[in-house]
């Protein structure tokens, strides 16, 4: 009687996808049973040429159960004597958190800033859902195939797929942050093709985040303070007078008491303003004009003479100039009440 054998594959590492059974010395008897577990397919292959594909299931190995390699190995009365046959176990599950990034920025055209460079990074989730279109394509004769061999293939792929995608879509660098999960749909569609050529299927495809040049992103944060300076700059002024006060206070010498006090004038008229409606108005209208209380007036009359004039505009009196001497014309200091030269009293 042919001694049984077990043939199963017990999946150790998270990141393997091909792994070849090893038979070493031994030979697969009639009677033996393939174990393929669930996320598993197991591949028989003669001379280099795949054979029969198993899918998840509990097989007892006989001419019947291996009708490709039965014909391959011309087996005339059926499944007789040992053989060997090269068995590679496929895994069909999700490699999920994979990572993707831009190793160089990708140029796009941006109708506000001109061409910007951007990066990307994100993840990704692929399975094998086509195991003998894989084992063609990409497996060669390797006896372990993990996620570390084709990576970086797959990396390439995705970022020619987020520049073509991003670069079609028009969509402005400010507003990717917005529309993160429709460019993912569109790259993951943009890429269906490509990965089904090779045997695999792209799960998912996030885009976790676009970062913007350094001086871009300096510039922004400009652009932005000085918005909300110039909407809230009597706020900010206020704020910095308070603040100046506050230090002057703090100056004990007779310079920070002038500075206070001059601080402390200002403030109050801002305060004033603040209080009168913010336009510095309400405090003036029912004060008459510097010029209306020191213009000079007609000593016959007293009506309002206008500045310079010599004759009065109401009585026609000749108007007289308290600062000079009406009878020598020397000039006179303000209050004076004889002519220094002549004596004339002025006043």
């Amino acid at each position: 009687m042919a001694l049984l054998r077990v043939i199963e594959w017990t999946d150790q590492d998270d990141s393997t996808i091909v792994q070849k059974f090893n038979i070493a010395d031994n030979t697969i008897n009639c009677g033996s049973v393939l174990n393929v577990r669930e996320s598993q397919v197991a591949i028989f292959c003669d001379k280099g040429r795949l054979a029969d594909v198993f899918m998840p299931g509990y097989y007892k190995l006989n001419t019947d159960s291996i009708p490709i390699l039965t014909r391959l190995m011309s087996w005339q009365y059926g499944f007789e004597k040992p053989f060997k046959s090269d068995i590679y176990f496929v895994s069909t599950k999700r490699f999920s958190n994979q990572k993707w990034g831009t190793a160089s920025p990708i140029i796009i055209r941006d109708k506000d800033y001109g061409a910007v460079r951007v990066r990307g990074y994100g993840t990704y989730a692929f399975r094998v859902k086509d195991p003998v279109a894989f084992m063609r394509e990409l497996f060669g004769t390797l006896r372990v195939f993990s996620t570390r061999n084709i990576s970086d293939y797959i990396r390439s792929m995705l970022v020619m797929g987020v520049a073509d995608v991003i670069g079609e879509s028009g969509v402005p660098v400010l507003d990717m942050a917005g529309n993160l999960m429709e460019l993912s749909t569109a790259v993951n569609e943009r890429l269906f093709t490509r990965f089904a050529e090779l045997g695999l299927e792209l799960c998912g495809f996030n885009i976790e985040s676009f970062s913007l040049p350094p001086e871009l992103e300096k510039a922004l944060d400009e652009s932005a303070r000085l918005g909300i300076l110039g909407k809230n700059i009597d706020i900010y002024t206020r704020i910095a007078q308070a603040e100046a006060l506050r230090d002057a206070a703090k100056n004990q010498g007779a310079a920070g008491g002038a500075i206070g006090a001059g601080l402390g004038m200002g403030m109050g008229m801002s305060m004033g303003q603040m209080f009168s409606g913010g336009n510095g108005t309400g405090a003036q209208q029912n004060v008459p004009s510097s010029s209306n209380q020191e213009g000079r007036h007609c000593t016959a009359c007293g009506a309002l003479l206008a500045p310079n004039a010599k004759f009065c505009s109401e009585c026609g009196s000749t108007v007289r100039r308290e600062d000079i001497c009406p009878k020598c014309g020397v000039k006179l200091a303000p209050g004076t009440k004889f002519c220094p030269e002549c004596g004339t009293k002025v006043k």
